[in-house]
């Protein structure tokens, strides 16, 4: 895979091992980057949010308006042929196994872990379907590159007889087709990845967060003493953030990974970043059905993942929770209705691909961290090492830092994360004008959300 076009970076700081650092935002990207400088050995890191994300736990029901504070989000490793975003994948899973282990082991949780010693991260797997009655091309080129890799053996074609049968003497076969859709449509064709799931991502966040601050970091979290809203540089040429309570926070470096507030805290990341939001419905299966309360749990059903939607198993409160840009349903939900929906409030890049590089024109000293695209949040154990190298000025040497430079705006020759036509995604660059803007979409209401009976299974893809 080729790394998207960069534009010429300024030299790095000269970071000391007690240079103050400064990141706004503790979702995945700032507490990944906060928990690998701590590890590096950097003594002086300080970490802003707007939102105490350490008294909720990262959890979304607590009130936490963001992509990481959420219920649960996918790990996968089918990137078609960006083997690079595949191998991380693959580095990150064996730190979640990691922090199963050590939540598992531990005496010293965090407060909202008390009693609870559930795993951040389950092995489900996660079952990719075709739309059509033949594989997509990035499903080949997926395959392809697994292949390359030496763990083609843990993926199971539904067409395959070889695969089918390796599914079943591994104790996989039931989730090969779960929505039954051979039988609903007369063809089902998809590929069961046995090394994926997925994490409860809120508890992935506070696991990252807990183990930070007991290595020294710190954290201002609070509407208004946290709340970053101008970052700027004093007299003497270091960088400054100033947060709500009027208070400037002058560091030797200062990264910013404020997600989806990104853009309008870096104006120069305009044509690079743009924030989006995705569709989520949630249904709540009641535990007295004990039926679906036992067909939709992470051992019986695996992630479903299809071009326009994705769902997950039932997590311990019932709640299957789907991400649509496509009208679809699972039929045997349908009583339930929709229990609640949200905006998934995110970041877009140009290609995909993530932004980790120093901004043009602040001298070195200050860093975006962000464009997680929907698909970062698998990387938290493992990102902010990559991201600390980056910081360390040795991200031209890394595979990484060349992929997640500071790119041109215009069209890639061939995009980062597995666009063969080499296109920009997501409509990223309409701006205003585009159709996507938030005031221009008919939102549902409560109204919308009971599915009306008698209608046509055969329109549902799952």
């Amino acid at each position: 895979m080729s790394a998207p076009s960069t534009t010429a970076r300024p030299p790095p700081p000269s970071l000391r091992k007690d240079s103050r650092i400064i990141i706004v935002g503790s979702g995945v990207f700032g507490i990944s980057t906060a928990l690998w400088l701590a590890r590096a050995g950097y003594r002086d890191v300080t970490v802003l949010d707007m939102q105490d994300t350490a008294a909720a736990g990262y959890d979304p029901k607590a009130g936490i308006d963001s992509a990481s504070a959420d219920i649960n989000k996918i790990v996968r490793f089918s990137y078609g042929s960006a083997v690079d975003y595949q191998r991380l994948a693959s580095r990150a899973a064996a730190e979640w196994d990691e922090w199963n282990r050590q939540i598992a082991a531990s005496t010293d949780l965090p407060r909202r872990f008390a009693g609870d010693r559930s795993r951040v991260w389950l092995n489900c797997g996660a079952l990719r379907q075709s739309p059509t009655r033949e594989m997509t091309e990035q499903e080949l080129l997926t395959l392809k590159s697994m292949e390359q890799e030496g763990i083609r053996d843990r993926q199971f074609r539904t067409d395959d007889e070889a695969d089918v049968e390796r599914a079943r003497r591994r104790g996989w076969a039931h989730k090969l087709d779960p929505c039954r859709r051979r039988e609903r449509f007369g063809h089902h064709k998809a590929v069961l990845d046995s090394t994926a799931g997925f994490v409860v991502a809120y508890r992935g966040c506070d696991w990252a967060r807990h183990m930070a601050q007991k290595l020294g970091v710190k954290f201002i979290l609070d509407s208004r003493c946290g709340k970053a809203i101008d970052i700027g540089g004093a007299d003497d040429g270091k960088p400054t953030v100033r947060t709500a309570d009027g208070t400037v926070h002058k560091g030797d470096l200062v990264v910013v990974a404020g997600g989806g507030w990104t853009p309008s805290l870096l104006p120069e990341v305009d044509q690079l970043l743009e924030t989006t939001g995705g569709s989520v419905a949630m249904i709540q299966i009641p535990r007295s059905r004990k039926d679906l309360w036992d067909r939709f749990a992470p051992e019986n059903f695996p992630v479903i993942m299809e071009p326009g939607i994705y769902s997950f198993p039932r997590d311990e409160n019932g709640i299957v929770k789907i991400g649509f840009r496509e009208t679809k349903n699972l039929p045997e939900l349908r009583e339930f209705g929709i229990s609640s929906t949200k905006l998934c409030w995110y970041t877009d890049s140009v290609d995909n691909s993530f932004l980790v590089d120093f901004v043009p024109g602040r001298g070195g000293k200050v860093a975006v961290c962000s464009g997680g695209s929907g698909h970062g949040f698998k990387f938290l154990p493992i990102l902010g090492q990559e991201v600390v190298k980056i910081l360390e000025g040795r991200g031209s040497a890394t595979p990484y830092g060349r992929l997640w430079g500071w790119r041109s705006t215009s069209p890639p020759a061939s995009a980062a994360v597995g666009d063969a036509k080499g296109k920009t995604r997501n409509g990223l660059g309409e701006g205003e004008a585009g159709p996507r803007v938030l005031s221009k979409l008919k939102m549902a209401s409560p109204a919308d959300w009971v599915f009306k009976s008698g209608a046509d299974n055969r329109s549902s893809k799952l």
